[in-house]
């Protein structure tokens, strides 16, 4: 090798030390692993975000991957907190306690999850029946359900989804879905295939309908309105009364789980979400706040 190469290696070598030492200092922290929902992922970053503005001791990384993914990490050790959209299943409590984990849950939002189509649709409602008719593939057609003449193409999630297995258990009555649902990524990746197909049906959470700048559904989107049976009051998930009263039938908790009694940054973050200023956040990005039912059993856990 001549000098000249050598004498660049040698100053490269200095560079690269100038730029990797802070971040190899910084490693040293500890940083809070939280891992799970894909529906919560937003939301939680933002959460993370203002909480280590005002705390910047406090480093904090989100990552999804689904409900399972986080819930799987939680009883393995390999993250701090799991985000879920849905229950946590028998068999993975089990498989906690089997380990020594003692997951501890806290409410942070409630959603109202939503069915959409695209705009050019003419249905304005489906009861619980008929969605869970047409995501196990029972009818194939609009027409079935009272729309056009247009086959129905299905957009969804993959199985390792809290919102899968939460519409599987609640709107599907635990029967398998149709073959024929396109399994996306993520609610934008729903919401992306229904502007694009006039056929289209997904399910998503309610903060990822709404133009935050204008508080409207989004452009090319349409809403439905849902009833529990054909006689019975349909209603929006937009409508925050009737997702807390329970009259809209497709809502649910969004949680946090911990090991146990959360301590230092964990226990400092779940107090922020919970709390006035990330309930605040919950709202605008347009989820809905806790209840004090749950509200009361989040500030037992935390004790």
């Amino acid at each position: 090798m001549n000098e000249k190469w050598l004498k660049w290696l040698v100053l490269a070598g200095l560079a690269l030390a100038v730029v990797f030492t802070p971040i190899l200092l910084s490693a040293q922290t500890k940083m809070l692993q939280v891992k799970g929902s894909d529906t919560m992922i937003n939301l939680v970053q933002i959460l993370a975000e203002e909480f280590m503005a005002k705390n910047p001791k406090m480093p904090i990384a989100v990552l999804g991957g689904g409900s399972g993914t986080g819930i799987t990490a939680l009883i393995n050790g390999t993250c701090d907190i799991a985000d879920s959209s849905r229950d946590w299943k028998a068999k993975e409590l089990d498989l906690a306690f089997e380990k020594g984990v003692k997951p501890t849950f806290f409410a942070v939002a409630v959603d109202g999850l939503s069915i959409i189509v695209n705009e050019k649709n003419p249905l304005a409602q489906l009861t619980m029946e008929q969605v869970g008719a047409i995501y196990r593939g029972d009818v194939k057609n609009w027409k079935g359900v009272g729309g056009p003449e247009m086959k129905i193409s299905l957009y969804g999630r993959q199985s390792n989804s809290g919102t899968y297995t939460f519409l599987m258990e609640h709107v599907l009555n635990n029967k398998p879905y149709s073959t024929d649902v396109k399994e996306m990524n993520g609610n934008a990746q729903i919401i992306e295939g229904v502007l694009a197909d006039e056929a289209a049906i997904g399910y998503v959470g309610v903060g990822y309908i709404v133009d935050k700048a204008t508080g409207k559904p989004l452009q090319g989107l349409k809403i439905l309105n849902i009833n529990k049976a054909v006689n019975a009051t349909a209603y929006s998930p937009l409508d925050k009364a009737a997702v807390d009263s329970g009259s809209y039938p497709i809502s649910r908790p969004l949680w946090m789980a911990s090991n146990g009694t959360p301590k230092t940054a964990a226990a400092a973050f779940i107090r922020f979400t919970i709390g006035s200023e990330g309930q605040t956040i919950v709202e605008r990005e347009g989820f809905y706040t806790v209840g004090a039912k749950l509200q009361e059993q989040n500030q037992k856990n935390l004790k």
